[in-house]
């Protein structure tokens, strides 16, 4: 463990929105360092989607910087709440995962996250382990610890209240479900997006109901995704995920704007950030992509990645590494290349793309799907992907 306070504390600080409280922390932390005893860092994942983003890193770097300190990290996987649904920012009840959606999710969960924490210190654990075995006079009285007038302060239920949209019972008891887990597994600091505040807070309330001591409450920033505006997510295709390609992921890093770049830097790298404010912005930016693409991919990936970049951007080139699709004698229509060869995952995707001019061979643009295609040739699809017509 890390004896140094204020070296603790300077890391646990990056990029954090609200500390609730930092008093509470620095005495936690001194007591820590003390007794030579590990703090307990919490922090819970719905499996409600089987792929990682960089979004969802920015807690899970949070949480690697406290397995560095020597604290032990327990990365909590909601199987039991997946299948209810967090309300937390939604105008509307989430689609309720089934047990089997939630198993795959989680396991997928694991693999990724072992990119990003280290998998031998640990602890993962199922909030389905207690509530399974809970029963219905069990959960009544958990319910008792807290009140539904405090619930019904929360914003984003009393904004669905004063619009008169539905707000079912399963949402209600959301908070008081992941605020248990806090409790049962006696946490000292609990970590979350900036989204989910108030049920952290729920989780003080009823540590202190059950005679524990509060955690600390410790909020990250949702991350933007490459349009700059949305919070990065699936839904919005404006995410980037950490099991794409090296390729792929660089040309988005890249693609993001000059003052988002700073945020990336700030919550998904290590790098200090005194030294980015001084390079030009263009070689900020290749930096940080090259920095993140080598997290995930290694660091030959990441300098590939680069070369093929600057040799399509730069240079006005092509990759030298491409897939290939080798045209009939006949020939074949655009729409059918581009699906067939898996460049485009569906015609109604591709027929988008063509209509919006981001289809060409050999620098030509091709703006007709039932084109025959003969002759072989360079086949650019949007920004960043090839295909070599063989």
């Amino acid at each position: 463990m890390i004896k140094d306070l204020d070296k603790q504390l300077e890391v646990i600080k990056r990029g954090a929105v609200e500390i609730i409280s930092q008093v509470e922390l620095k005495k936690k932390l001194v007591e820590s360092i003390k007794s030579k005893k590990p703090l307990k860092v919490k922090a819970g994942f719905d499996p409600t989607a089987p792929d990682i983003h960089l979004g969802h890193t920015v807690l899970l770097r949070k949480m690697r910087q406290f397995q560095e300190l020597g604290h032990e990290v327990i990365f909590l996987i909601g199987d039991f709440t997946g299948r209810i649904g967090d309300p937390s920012g939604r105008s509307e009840i989430r689609k309720q995962l089934t047990p089997e959606e939630v198993r795959k999710n989680a396991e997928t969960y694991k693999r990724q996250v072992a990119k990003i924490l280290d998998i031998k210190k640990l602890k993962i654990v199922f909030n389905g382990e207690w509530f399974d075995k809970m029963t219905g006079l069990e959960f009544g009285k958990l319910l008792t610890h807290y009140t539904a007038t405090r619930l019904l302060e929360r914003d984003d239920f009393s904004l669905r209240m004063k619009e008169k949209k539905p707000l079912y019972m399963s949402e209600l008891i959301y908070p008081i479900l992941q605020g248990y887990d806090s409790v049962v597994l006696n946490a000292d600091i609990e970590l979350g997006g900036s989204d989910q505040k108030f049920n952290l807070l729920v989780g003080r309330d009823l540590q202190r109901d059950f005679k524990q001591e509060e955690q600390v409450v410790l909020t990250m920033p949702l991350l933007e995704g490459t349009d700059g505006i949305q919070k990065m997510s699936k839904s919005y295709g404006n995410y980037i995920g950490i099991n794409e390609p090296a390729k792929e992921m660089f040309g988005k890093i890249m693609s993001i704007s000059d003052s988002l770049m700073l945020k990336y830097y700030e919550l998904l790298t290590d790098m200090n950030m005194a030294s980015i404010k001084d390079m030009h912005p263009k070689e900020a930016k290749l930096k940080l992509a090259e920095t993140i693409v080598e997290q995930y991919h290694g660091k030959d990936a990441a300098a590939k990645a680069h070369h093929d970049f600057e040799q399509v951007f730069s240079k006005r080139g092509s990759p030298e590494d491409m897939p290939a699709y080798k045209i009939k004698a006949t020939g074949a229509t655009l729409l059918d290349i581009l699906t067939d060869s898996g460049a485009i995952s569906s015609r109604n995707e591709a027929r988008r793309l063509i209509q919006q001019g981001g289809i060409s061979i050999d620098g030509e643009r091709l703006d007709k799907e039932d084109e025959i295609i003969t002759g072989t040739g360079i086949l650019k699809i949007g920004k960043r992907r090839f295909l070599k017509l063989i």
